[in-house]
């Protein structure tokens, strides 16, 4: 076969094989590792507020700023897995993650030679979206010191507050309870708003406050039933 009808068959049996396992070529070395969207079940009804955490079962973005990438991460926590079975009644839970990543340097160069970031408040407001003008709603809210919450017991801290530079530090906080809504929630946004310190160059001494802000919404479906809620580990995801 010639060498250039040889490259078409090799290219059509890997596009194949791709669409096969449903992954992706292309792997996003300076982020972190993707999570498993498995629990989040396809929506048997039209998605009722589009939401790419309740279509994958998982929202992750990358917000750029001065040379760092700054990463939220949002799940279900296994207590709540399904995301096309969250109703308005009952509690929904998730857990997220928060973490920078220095763009300037490689992802396996010497933690020193990386700029350091300091994640020093956390907060998160909440609004509902209704169908009919319905009463907005505020199911979740969260607005704390960091370093006194996040999942580590033990976060390297300074005054500025806890490290978040990859790959030696990051928040995490799990099992976070979305509260029971009115029966017209079609959808809710979770607000978030991280206050940093971004370090101005590696070593340097001089740091700089940033707000790192992302809206996440998620999708509600009609029902009159319960969310149904497992009981899990307390530290569980």
């Amino acid at each position: 076969m010639p060498r250039a009808r040889l490259g078409i068959a090799a290219a059509s049996v890997l596009l194949l094989s791709l669409g096969a396992s449903g992954c992706s070529v292309v792997n996003d070395l300076t982020g972190p590792e993707p999570v498993a969207a498995s629990s989040a079940l396809p929506s048997a009804t039209p998605t009722p507020y589009d939401s790419q955490f309740t279509r994958d079962g998982t929202f992750q973005s990358h917000i750029r700023i001065d040379g760092m990438d700054f990463v939220y991460t949002l799940y279900p926590t296994k207590s709540t897995p399904r995301t096309n079975e969250w109703y308005p009644r009952g509690n929904k839970f998730f857990s997220f993650t928060f973490q920078a990543y220095d763009l300037n340097r490689k992802l396996r160069d010497r933690f020193a030679t990386k700029r350091k970031v300091y994640l020093e408040h956390i907060a998160v407001t909440s609004k509902t979206i209704t169908t009919g003008g319905g009463r907005t709603q505020h199911p979740y809210r969260l607005d704390a010191v960091a370093k006194d919450i996040t999942f580590d017991p033990e976060p390297v801290t300074t005054r500025y507050g806890m490290i978040i530079t990859s790959p030696k530090g990051a928040f995490e906080l799990r099992n976070q309870r979305i509260r029971a809504t009115s029966l017209d929630t079609r959808g809710l946004d979770l607000m978030f708003t991280a206050v940093v310190w971004v370090q101005d160059a590696p070593g340097s001494a001089h740091f700089s406050r940033r707000e790192i802000k992302q809206t996440v919404p998620i999708a509600i479906f009609e029902s009159k039933k319960r969310t149904s809620v497992a009981s899990i580990p307390v530290d569980a995801n």
